[in-house]
């Protein structure tokens, strides 16, 4: 869909959950607990009864001002909110009254860009050493070239350090990372310096600790169907669809995030629940001037999402493929990507899926056809925290493949016509790995250290369980710490980082104002792991890009009617000089249709 413009707002949704202050001054406290015989509020010294309605949600009004902890007994059990705002203590602890209007913003003149101008950078908040560290951060991450700052989640979840997908309380920023006025400042100042923030959210699953729904609002869940992380959500019931609502519209309204990005919607049932949320935030947030953007994450490769709600999807197709050309891995999920490479290359490149239907290794047919859809429905990346935190060791694909391939792959992201993505620090060719990390205690830090090592117990070089105990623990601190991104002060580094901030700026000065409307024109294939693509942009100019990755020349007689945009080397032009596409290279070129000319 085109980009939602919806208009800004200093005020604070009116969410049905939790604590909610009023303009008397005094507070709203509601939590489903359909289960409960009785339910309390205990805040301060006081013990309060709550009334119960029809649908099983408990309601109080009481005096509490911004900074009161408070929490619910449940019959004879305290629990925290699961509408939390503030968990100053960690999940396991009281929940906080928050002021959602407290915070003077300073950029209310902010109203956000197209989806088409987005260069994304994907952040873990943890290693940017909290809200404060990164607001330091985003004058450099500007300058790189990035236009968007992606959050991985931050929801709360156990202990002091995580990757963010074990939330077990949605609403409320996790203290570790600062409070929430410096998660506003942060994002203020992000807007003034011309950048967005996106923040990735889980409404598929809660974590393994904190979370005491199943207790008091079972009807939270499904019996009938589960998912990799346990039960699964019932978005079929209408306050508990609420509830995630309530959540997206929250991130949008009170902290001023530009977008959303939904991960693993492949385990939402019913699907209807994200054409409903699609809906909610765009009724809600009132057509005007402000961008708002929604991506998911979805291994159903459900193109019709992509016509009406949503602007992008995570191109896991395009990735997969391009990772299996890079490395040759074909174990697991890459097996899918092994046999018929160069052709899967040419049809990411052309259709942006490359499932749209087939039946993949498991014999699932699965996708729906995209070809129709605008390239900017794509975010494309080589890199993000699934694909390095998920491998045994962390590696990043610098570590992994040849360098002029990894450039010449990188050159795809950056200048095909799809939304890139990169990982924190490829910016300046980072080499530190990224692990998966937890902080989890006894019995269930042993179930996620010896389940992480079980994942990898088919794979070749795992077999033996020796091999296996060096696969680094979770929830060891080492693990973390060795994922913090570091950067060398050397020529390389240096090199690298002017490299990169080149490669952004031709696709910002080039090709983000022709995208709107941009069409494929196809892609053929020119030889083992050598494509050509073309697209067809605004001003009728088709933008065009050769890919090879192998380790020879391809012919590729040069059409006098094309310019080139991007070229790695003087030796890459005299190849091409020559009708040779030079091993591990891409290039760029246009085609001046018209009479207008793109370059000077």
């Amino acid at each position: 869909m085109n980009d939602l413009h919806t208009e800004a707002t200093t005020s604070s949704y009116a969410c049905v959950y939790g604590a909610q202050m009023l303009e008397d001054g005094s507070t709203r406290f509601r939590i489903l607990a359909p289960r409960a015989n009785h339910v309390a509020l205990i805040i301060g010294e006081r013990t309060l009864p709550m009334e119960r309605d029809g649908d099983g949600n408990y309601t109080l009004i009481a005096n509490a001002k911004p900074g009161a902890r408070y929490t619910y007994r449940i019959d004879d059990r305290l629990v925290p909110d699961p509408a939390s705002r503030a968990q100053p203590d960690g999940v396991l602890g009281a929940s906080m009254v928050v002021d959602a209007e407290a915070h003077d913003w300073l950029s209310n003149d902010w109203r956000g860009a197209p989806w088409r101008t987005a260069i994304i950078c994907e952040v873990h908040v943890g290693l940017m050493g909290g809200f404060a560290a990164l607001r330091k951060a985003l004058p450099r991450l500007a300058a790189a070239g990035y236009t968007v700052i992606e959050l991985m989640p931050i929801a709360s979840f156990q202990g002091a350090r995580n990757w963010g997908y074990d939330g077990v309380l949605p609403y409320a920023p996790d203290a570790s990372y600062g409070d929430i006025t410096s998660l506003k400042s942060m994002i203020d100042e992000a807007h003034r310096l011309g950048l967005a923030v996106i923040l990735d959210v889980v409404y598929n699953h809660f974590g393994p600790v904190g979370n005491e729904l199943p207790r008091y609002a079972p009807e939270f869940f499904r019996t009938d169907i589960s998912t990799p992380w346990g039960a699964a959500i019932d978005f079929r019931r209408a306050q508990v669809a609420q509830y995630f609502i309530d959540n997206a519209l929250m991130w949008l309204n009170e902290y001023r995030f530009d977008g959303l990005r939904l991960d693993a919607v492949h385990a939402i049932q019913p699907a209807s629940f994200l054409k409903e949320l699609g809906d909610a935030i765009r009724n809600a947030c009132r057509p005007s001037g402000r961008y708002v953007w929604l991506i998911l994450e979805n291994e159903h490769n459900t193109a019709s999402l992509l016509r009406d709600d949503y602007d992008a999807q995570w191109n896991d197709d395009g990735h997969n493929v391009l990772h299996v050309a890079l490395t040759g891995e074909h174990e697991g999920y890459y097996a899918d990507f092994a046999k018929h490479t160069t052709e899967q290359l040419a049809t990411f490149l052309a259709d942006g899926f490359i499932f749209q239907g087939q039946q993949d290794r498991r014999g699932t047919h699965r996708g729906e056809p995209s070809g129709d859809l605008s390239p900017t429905s794509f975010v494309l990346f080589l890199q993000n925290h699934d694909q390095i935190g998920n491998r045994p060791f962390g590696e990043r694909l610098i570590q992994l493949t040849d360098e002029a391939n990894l450039r010449a792959a990188m050159v795809i992201v950056a200048l095909s016509p799809m939304i890139p993505l990169f990982f924190m620090g490829e910016e300046w060719g980072c080499r530190t790995p990224f692990y998966f990390f937890t902080d989890y205690e006894g019995a269930l830090a042993d179930a996620v250290r010896e389940g992480r090592r079980a994942e990898f117990a088919h794979f070749s070089g795992f077999t033996d369980p020796v091999r296996r105990k060096k696969i680094p623990d979770p929830n060891a601190l080492d693990t973390y710490t060795r994922s913090i991104p570091h950067a060398d002060d050397d020529e390389r580094t240096r090199e690298w980082s002017r490299w990169f901030s080149d490669l952004l700026q031709c696709r910002k000065q080039l090709l983000v104002h022709r995208l709107e409307g941009t069409r494929s024109l196809g892609c053929e294939v020119l030889d083992d792991k050598a494509v050509y693509a073309r697209w067809r942009l605004k001003d009728q100019h088709d933008w065009e890009i050769a890919l090879n990755l192998s380790d020879r020349d391809v012919p590729l007689p040069r059409d006098p009617a094309t310019k080139v945009v991007w070229i790695e080397s003087q030796d890459a032009m005299d190849a091409l000089d020559r009708g040779v596409l030079q091993a591990r290279t891409a290039i760029v070129l246009v085609r001046e249709v018209t009479g207008d000319r793109l370059l000077a």
